[in-house]
C-alpha cells in the first residue's frame, strides 16, 4: 500500500478511535487492534503530528499513582473525519470501475 495512503487512513483510524471519548495511548492500540496492526512508537508520532495539525488536544490526568496523557479530538478532527468519508466514497467509487473493467476483460 502506498506509504502516504497508508498514512492518512491511521490518522482519521486514530482520530476515529477518540471521536465519542478521550482516550490513551494503551487504549487506542487495544481499540483499533481488531482493525489495524499498530506499534507504540507508530502511534505516538501519529498523536504528535495530530496534535501539531490541531486536530487532538492532550491532558495530563493522573491515574493509579501515575500521569497519563489524554487525547481529545478537536473540531479540525471531527472535519477530518467527514473529508475522509467523503473522498472514500470517491476513492471506492474508483475501485469499484477497476474491478469491473478487469472483470470485463477476464470474461
Amino acid at each position: 500500500m502506498d506509504v502516504q495512503l497508508k498514512r492518512g487512513l491511521l490518522d482519521v483510524c486514530v482520530l476515529a478511535s477518540i471521536k465519542n471519548e478521550d482516550s490513551y495511548g494503551y487504549r487506542i492500540i487495544k481499540d483499533l487492534k481488531p482493525y489495524v496492526d499498530l506499534s507504540e512508537s507508530t502511534l505516538y508520532t501519529i498523536l504528535k503530528r495530530l496534535e501539531a495539525a490541531k486536530m487532538l488536544t492532550v491532558r495530563t490526568a493522573e491515574h493509579d499513582g501515575r500521569l497519563r496523557k489524554y487525547y481529545h479530538i478537536t473540531s479540525a478532527g471531527i472535519a477530518r473525519i467527514e473529508d475522509f468519508k467523503n473522498e472514500w466514497k470517491e476513492v471506492v467509487s474508483i475501485w469499484q470501475f477497476v474491478a469491473k473493467e478487469e472483470a470485463q476483460q477476464n470474461e
